[in-house]
């Protein structure tokens, strides 16, 4: 698996805690920034990222931002890209089992770094079931193709 993750100003530190787990879980992982704690623009950082996931460059990637719904609206932008705005595990799991999601994002002012870790932990570790939901999947990927 390889994983490319970003974040904005607002997301520093969920972005280093993450890194640090992808780190201990083995992953392979580029980090596409933003390198600074002053005021930049999310989508500069999830479209970019959003790109490399949907080329297939990156199985899957990783948003943070302040409350991680910029940043889910940017990427869900890019034709192919499922990205889950997610603060909790269950939803985490479902997203990853229901929809198939290919990237997370979150929200620092609205999780802290403890629970962002074991959310991305589950999101990484969890398969696609298929099966009734690949229905669900195909009209989405539908419309896509005769739309955007």
């Amino acid at each position: 698996m390889k994983v490319a993750i970003a974040s904005d100003h607002g997301g520093l530190n969920i972005r280093a805690e993450i890194k640090s787990l992808l780190e201990e879980l083995n992953i392979e992982y580029e980090d596409f920034g933003c390198e600074c704690s002053t005021s930049v623009d999310y989508p500069d950082y999830a479209l970019p990222v959003a790109e490399k996931v949907a080329s297939g460059e990156f199985d899957k990637g990783i948003l943070v931002c302040g409350t991680g719904i910029g940043m889910s609206i940017a990427a869900n932008k890019v034709k192919g890209i499922r990205c889950a705005l997610v603060h909790d595990t269950f939803s985490a799991k479902a997203t990853r089992q229901h929809n198939d999601s290919n990237m997370l994002a979150m929200g620092e002012r609205v999780i802290g770094p403890g629970l962002a870790r074991e959310i991305a932990q589950v999101w990484l570790g969890t398969d696609y079931e298929g099966g009734r939901h690949q229905n669900r999947i195909g009209k989405i990927d539908q419309y896509e193709k005769e739309n955007l």
